[in-house]
């Protein structure tokens, strides 16, 4: 039985932070997984400077409301579970992902969960689980799925590595020229036609 596991920014959607760091002219907010390995440290850093330009929950929200799944997304998910199961593992949280599921037709997502006060001020983040991805790929596995996983981020290394198929998807040149063990793709149409391929 098979599983698909993909990421979601950079892979499905844009890069939600970057589009809060263009919309709210802070720069230094378009750092992301794809640039920085250690997560803690990166959304430590952005609560940081939310907290510092007195910006909360409720401005990235109407930001991401604006965002759209990248051209040919949903079309690629919509043909990807007509034929397997298929779960987006992220590390966004649940309060960015609803108007994003919604674009794309509402597929599952395990993600994880900001803490809020009530005026919207970010005060931290609690993880769904130590290593979310690759935690989830491991107890899917434990259950009887062989799992396939594409992403672009060094966050998403561990469960593509631990996958039956893994496969990296518009990645940096960096990420590629350290993994050139794992197929990179470019195209919707060439990383379906991949997992179809690993089924």
């Amino acid at each position: 039985m098979n599983i698909v596991c993909l990421d979601l920014e950079g892979v499905l959607v844009p890069e939600i932070w970057i589009a809060f760091s263009q919309a709210s002219g802070i720069p230094e907010l378009r750092r992301t997984t794809r640039d920085e390995p250690d997560y803690d440290k990166l959304m430590k850093w952005r609560i940081g400077i939310l907290k510092e330009h007195g910006l909360g929950l409720n401005e990235i929200k109407k930001v991401i409301e604006t965002i759209d799944p990248m051209p040919g997304a949903k079309e690629f998910l919509d043909a990807l579970r007509e034929e397997t199961q298929v779960l987006i593992l992220s590390d966004t949280f649940t309060q960015f992902a609803s108007p994003l599921m919604k674009k794309l037709g509402w597929p599952t997502i395990f993600c994880n969960t900001l803490e809020v006060a009530p005026n919207g001020e970010v005060t931290g983040y609690k993880m769904r689980v130590a290593q979310s991805k690759l935690s989830t790929v491991k107890a899917l596995q434990s259950v009887g799925f062989d799992t396939i996983a594409a992403g672009d981020s060094f966050n998403d290394l561990a469960m593509i590595q631990a996958s039956k198929a893994g496969f990296l998807f518009r990645s940096t040149e960096q990420i590629k020229k350290d993994h050139p063990e794992l197929p990179a793709f470019e195209s919707y149409d060439d990383l379906l036609s991949a997992i179809r391929a690993a089924l």
